[in-house]
């Protein structure tokens, strides 16, 4: 769907992308109109003080993008993004300043309204996670710019992936699924957890990119939305079947051969900690052809190549497909490498995996019988 607020191409090139700032707190208004007004990419099309002023300058003003504060008078952050998806259709941003889980696992719910992304505000130059906040609103912000407006895939009931996706011979018992993601990669995750079945056999593994301090929010508010049992890792607690582990900020995570879930206090890839990379590798060479590596929306590549070391060691591998993911920068990057098995939307993703599981176990008990 087209909003009002696309960027023409002159003859300098791309006009700067249109940003309407959404704030009740004077003082973080004036800060988010001044970082937008720093950067030369960027253009601020508006202000507004409160949610109803918000629905009220989007459909005035059609911005590209807007960037909106959740806790707001006359009309929160989910109650205005809501509005402004049913009547003026255009990119969302949502911010906020806590990191408290309840407060985050709310601010997820804006997904669920039609919002792209939620990160951290960045809360003043004195403090020392300002550069990083301020760097990750803007270039996202410039990303969301790129994706249309409307990017919602239709839920089809469980599809079965496509009849031309045979299943693979197992030949091992399935021991663990890896879920890689970035950009868009909770409603992905959401939408595929919520397909699940609740006795499936293994653990699911999550890296998704997300601000610091966010971790124990997205996973209350993935848990509660999608209905499966989800929880942060903690260092040396085993995987258990049925249950899935989102790995916590400034980590990277692994799963020992012994089945625990190890916290690693090991380099960024990518700039990246915890990262998809680190994952993937490590199940590579620990678990092989008794792992799923499944790479979902975000920008980057970071698991793209590890995907690959998946397939190579006999694992199944799983790249989302281009027409469902927000950002295809870390899958199409699998696609490239020819690191994914299958290229998949979600809801025939989960449909994979329950398959692929159930074939595993059957097979495992024939082996034992």
């Amino acid at each position: 769907m087209s909003n009002g607020g696309d960027r023409l191409r002159d003859s300098a090139g791309t006009a700067p992308i249109r940003v309407l700032v959404v704030e009740d707190s004077p003082a973080a208004r004036m800060l988010l109109t001044h970082l937008i007004g720093s950067d030369p990419q960027l253009a601020l099309a508006g202000v507004a003080g409160d949610g109803e002023e918000g629905v009220a300058a989007a459909t005035r003003l059609r911005p590209d993008v807007i960037v909106m504060d959740i806790h707001m008078p006359k009309l929160d952050g989910f109650a205005a993004a809501r509005q402004i998806m049913e009547t003026c259709p255009t990119r969302i941003v949502m911010v906020t300043a806590s990191t408290s889980a309840k407060d985050v696992a709310a601010t997820f719910h804006a997904l669920e309204a039609g919002a792209l992304a939620v990160l951290a505000k960045p809360v003043g130059p004195g403090n020392p996670g300002f550069e990083a906040a301020t760097a990750e609103l803007l270039q996202t912000v410039k990303l969301m710019a790129e994706v249309p407006v409307v990017r919602r895939w239709p839920r089809r009931g469980g599809a079965p992936p496509p009849a031309a996706a045979a299943l693979p011979a197992v030949g091992a018992k399935i021991s663990v699924v890896a879920l890689g993601a970035s950009t868009g990669g909770p409603i992905a995750l959401q939408d595929i957890l919520s397909r699940l079945p609740k006795d499936l056999p293994v653990p699911l593994l999550i890296v998704q990119h997300i601000s610091t301090g966010f971790a124990e929010g997205f996973a209350e508010w993935l848990a509660k939305s999608a209905g499966y049992p989800v929880h942060v890792a903690a260092a040396g607690e085993p995987a258990l079947a049925g249950r899935a582990y989102v790995a916590p900020s400034g980590v990277q995570m692994r799963l020992l051969a012994n089945g625990c879930i190890d916290l690693v206090d090991a380099p960024p890839e990518h700039g990246l900690k915890p990262s998809v990379s680190y994952l993937f590798r490590s199940l590579a060479a620990t678990f092989g052809p008794a792992a799923i590596g499944v790479l979902l929306t975000g920008m980057g590549r970071d698991g793209a190549q590890e995907l690959k070391a998946l397939r190579e060691a006999g694992a199944v591998t799983v790249a989302q497909d281009s027409e469902t993911a927000i950002v295809f920068g870390m899958p199409g990057e699998a696609v490239k490498l020819g690191a994914a098995a299958y290229v998949l939307a979600p809801d025939a993703i989960a449909a994979l995996l329950e398959r692929l599981l159930r074939a595993a176990v059957q097979t495992d008990e024939e082996k034992q019988a």
